[in-house]
């Protein structure tokens, strides 16, 4: 017997569904309005110190272009092509030198790693956990920081999330394109900054991991894309053992401690808002303890995190090179990202997963916006030079500089310091070592002798580490100077020497 069904019918049944569909697109379409939202949050975070001056080592990176494109191809002499002076140049030329605009092509890089991180996310895990480890990312002082600072981090932050993807990817694909673009992505990694090929390794091991099966094959098929990855690895040992010898101009920073270790996974109060989230899924019954992972998840997300960062750590402890900088961890994050997004997974609840991301962001936000030291980039030259210029523009008084960066203590003297290349004096300028060395007591004590010869009034600046030798300067020119602090700006002393014979001329 046949059932013969009327359009009318029809058309109501196809209403009646669509009615029923509407509320759950809506509520679809709010649940991940409010994760957007909670990421634009977070990365609202970046902007708030996004006027601050120039510090020292962003100054460098101005000083790299400030000649142009001719000047960047003259200071290219080590084993690798460094695109970033590049990107600077070509960015300064669009938009200008201000600190903002020199601050632009981090923050456009920063952006671009947030989305690959995301789509990386996705290939392992659910849309709105996906979400969450972006915003993990996001939020993490290192990122922060780097999407920010004019200097290549950020870019390589986002190779490193390009590879990841890419890897992905290839878990799927015998695409030669998609193994040329794994290649390429961790060769322009070892580009942008050779220490970050700590993470090289643990792409070479995650590779494995996702094509163990077909492993024969796909290095039969991609033989020349993996000659480039080695090539790359390659390139970090050179490097390394080129950092080996000269590890002297390397030691600025401290040997770490298991602390800073763990400090790079704890990210503020991440730990314990997770483990509040955990108790209240479990008291719901709705953190399911017997779901299983995939073993090369785990082995993915975790040898992206930790295999970079033992590397750094067992360098640092075991070598006079201390490289365990946060600068250099950048390259774990992404990996510490996935591997709280892979603890999240268990949380079968959708709502508490939102939970869990609105209250680590409501947390993490009120922290930055207020602390009133987020506004501050790191401590900047920029103060103490305005306060020498002002002061030693009166009567053209010459400035002595302790130059901040390590590389002065070992490189020919005279060298150029970074920061007077954005913030200028216009009265002259004598350069130090950076420490009390042999050159520093020569260079200045040639200066304090003709200077006191002609009965000239000077100044001294010096950052924390080279307070030393403005005590030595101070204790040499006792008897022909008084001496005042015209100020301390961010750690960095203004001494003013005035000579005795002027004073009592004056009284």
């Amino acid at each position: 017997m046949e059932v013969l069904v009327s359009e009318a019918q029809i058309e109501e049944a196809q209403s009646s569904q669509s009615q029923q569909e509407r509320p759950r697109l809506f509520g679809e379409r709010a649940f991940y309005s409010t994760y957007f939202l909670l990421l634009a949050v977070s990365i609202s975070v970046w902007f708030i110190a996004i006027r601050a001056p120039l510090w020292l080592d962003e100054t460098g990176s101005y000083e790299g272009i400030k000649d142009g494109f001719a000047g960047i191809l003259a200071q290219m002499g080590s084993l690798s092509f460094h695109p970033y002076p590049f990107i600077l140049w070509l960015s300064s030329k669009m938009i200008g030198t201000s600190e903002i605009a020199l601050r632009v092509p981090s923050i456009l890089a920063m952006l671009g790693a947030v989305y690959l991180l995301y789509l990386a996310a996705c290939e392992l895990f659910e849309r709105d956990i996906a979400i969450i480890a972006a915003i993990i990312f996001c939020l993490h002082p290192i990122v922060v920081f780097a999407s920010i600072d004019v200097r290549p981090y950020a870019f390589t932050v986002l190779a490193t999330n390009a590879a990841i993807l890419t890897l992905l990817r290839l878990r799927y694909s015998n695409s030669r394109w998609l193994a040329a673009q794994f290649g390429f992505s961790a060769l322009c990694i070892v580009w942008l900054h050779m220490l970050s090929g700590v993470i090289l390794p643990a792409l070479a091991l995650c590779f494995i991991a996702v094509r163990f099966r077909d492993l024969k094959i796909v290095l039969r098929k991609y033989g020349v894309v993996f000659a480039v990855f080695l090539l790359a690895l390659l390139m970090v040992l050179i490097g390394k053992i080129s950092m080996y010898h000269d590890a002297g101009s390397h030691i600025f920073e401290q040997a770490p401690t298991l602390e800073d270790l763990t400090h790079t996974f704890k990210q503020g109060h991440l730990l314990l808002i997770f483990a509040i989230t955990a108790l209240i899924g479990f008291v719901k019954t709705r953190f399911d303890l017997r779901i299983y992972f995939q073993s090369w998840h785990v082995l993915f997300c975790v040898s992206l995190a930790l295999i970079p960062l033992l590397i750094l750590y067992g360098v640092s402890v075991a070598t006079p090179i201390h490289c365990f900088v946060p600068r250099h961890r950048i390259v774990a994050i992404p990996g510490i990202a996935l591997c709280w997004a892979l603890a999240l997974t268990p949380f079968r609840s959708r709502g508490i997963r939102l939970l869990f991301c609105v209250v680590l962001v409501a947390v993490t936000a009120h922290q930055y916006f207020g602390d009133p030291l987020a506004k501050r980039h790191e401590y900047t030259w920029k103060y103490a030079l305005e306060a020498a210029e002002k002061n030693a523009s009166v009567d053209s008084a010459s400035v002595l500089i302790c130059n901040d960066f390590p590389e002065s203590n070992y490189l020919a003297m005279p060298m150029d310091f970074a920061p007077l290349s954005y913030y200028k004096l216009s009265v002259p300028v004598v350069d130090l070592p950076r420490a009390l060395n042999g050159e520093a007591i020569r260079v200045g004590s040639n200066f304090l002798r003709e200077a006191t010869q002609k009965h000239e009034r000077f100044l001294a600046l010096a950052y924390l580490p080279s307070y030393k030798t403005l005590d030595w300067i101070e204790q040499n020119a006792a008897e022909a100077y008084s001496v005042r602090t015209i100020g301390v700006f961010d750690d960095i002393k203004v001494l003013e020497f005035t000579p005795r014979t002027q004073l009592n001329a004056s009284r």
